[in-house]
């Protein structure tokens, strides 16, 4: 049922929720089944395994819950820290401030270091925490990957090697909800103790489920943390785990069936392909932007996101109007600007199961719009900027060769 029926398809460019591709709705579309039966089991493995490989990790254990991202932090943190446990956190932008909130909220001593919105995180900041902390106070560094209010992408390997260079225990939990699957991620190599992700994202699925990978030593830490916690207890799912019916409670058959479906489309393109892929998006993006005479959000280059761009309107412009103009007049659904930055920046989304073609579709309507609120934009310029560098680095299709 469409309440707001429009001609063609919508062209879905927020930063999550994605497009879902057509063989994860078939996959999805099924009746319900026993979950409790060998056939139910084989999947859960299956998607299990799955998503250990999505992460780069061969010594975490993975777990799926019917939550989202939202729901895997808090699986994240109750599960390794107890209350009053000192976490620093990074405060950069609308979704690191949330997490800090839960924090707070959970009554965790929660050192914040507030940075501008669209820059990373202060290392240095962090490496005088680190070099400070003589009796290893700190118990967690929690950091958001992929700040998706600002367009920036954080440094998870120079975090790991601040901790390493100060020899602190400290655990490292990372909230990957728009990176992982679309954006290099190596939680073993950058030795990242917590993971997560929603499914809404790179996955390609409806929201519904939080998966968390959890490392030897957050999975040593869970032993004595005595936050409270029950739907997200890890140590229920690992009991399950043991007997092989994989499950606490009844999970979500149909949205398994599509995590599988989704994890065979990934793989099948490769990993390593989906992230050039994402790559090339989100060069093209920030390509097209520059050719508008437009400026992103993120401060520096090196933090650059190829899941999602963040574009800053002229003072005399309201970037509300830019997302409104493309839902009303073009089918087109971009992102809002949100808290600190509502107003001055719209987003474009290029994350998940998109192309070049799609993606160039979007950048002419974001043209047009433009023009239509009064932007005196060049008609083509960004597309054609973008166009020149994906017609350079887009390969052929390798299952087409």
């Amino acid at each position: 049922m469409e309440y707001f029926p429009a001609p063609g398809r919508n062209h879905l460019f927020v930063p999550g929720p994605t497009n879902v591709p057509e063989k994860v709705i078939q996959a999805f579309s099924r009746g319900n089944e026993d979950h409790r039966s060998p056939a139910f089991a084989t999947l859960s493995k299956s998607v299990l395994d799955g998503v250990k490989d999505l992460f780069k990790t061969k010594t975490a254990t993975s777990f799926i819950f019917p939550t989202t991202g939202t729901g895997a932090w808090e699986s994240a943190l109750t599960n390794t820290l107890s209350p009053g446990d000192k976490i620093v956190s990074f405060r950069l932008g609308q979704f690191s401030l949330l997490w800090i909130d839960q924090m707070q909220r959970l009554k965790f001593n929660v050192d914040v270091v507030d940075c501008e919105w669209g820059a990373g995180a202060d290392l240095n900041i962090l490496n005088a925490k680190l070099a400070m902390d003589y009796n290893h106070e700190i118990k967690a560094i929690c950091i958001v990957h992929n700040e998706t209010s600002t367009g920036v992408t954080n440094s998870i390997p120079s975090i790991r090697a601040l901790l390493d260079k100060h020899k602190h225990p400290a655990l490292l939990l990372v909230d990957g909800v728009s990176s992982i699957g679309a954006i290099e991620f190596k939680m073993d190599e950058w030795g990242v103790d917590v993971a997560l992700t929603g499914s809404q994202k790179a996955l390609g699925l409806p929201t519904g489920l939080g998966i968390v990978c959890a490392g030897p030593k957050a999975l040593e830490a869970a032993k004595t943390a005595t936050s409270p916690r029950v739907f997200f207890d890890w140590a229920d799912y690992l009991k399950f785990y043991k007997v092989g019916s994989y499950w606490p409670y009844t999970p979500s058959s149909q949205m398994l069936y599509a995590l599988r479906a989704s994890l065979d489309l990934i793989f099948e393109e490769g990993l390593d392909n989906v992230i050039k892929r994402h790559a090339r998006l989100g060069e093209a993006t920030r390509l097209a932007v520059a050719a508008w005479g437009l400026k992103l959000c993120t401060k520096r280059p090196e933090w650059n996101s190829d899941t999602v761009t963040a574009v800053v309107v002229p003072p005399y412009l309201n970037s509300l109007d830019v997302v409104k103009m493309a839902w009303k007049k073009y089918n087109l659904s971009l992102g809002v600007g949100l808290n600190k930055v509502a107003g001055k920046v719209f987003r474009i989304g290029h994350l998940g199961f998109v192309n070049e073609l799609q993606l160039l579709g979007a950048l002419s309507g974001v043209e047009m719009i433009l023009k239509d609120i009064g932007y005196p934009v060049v008609l083509g310029s960004g597309v054609a900027a973008a166009a020149a560098h994906l017609q350079k680095k887009t390969p052929l299709i390798s299952s087409r060769l």
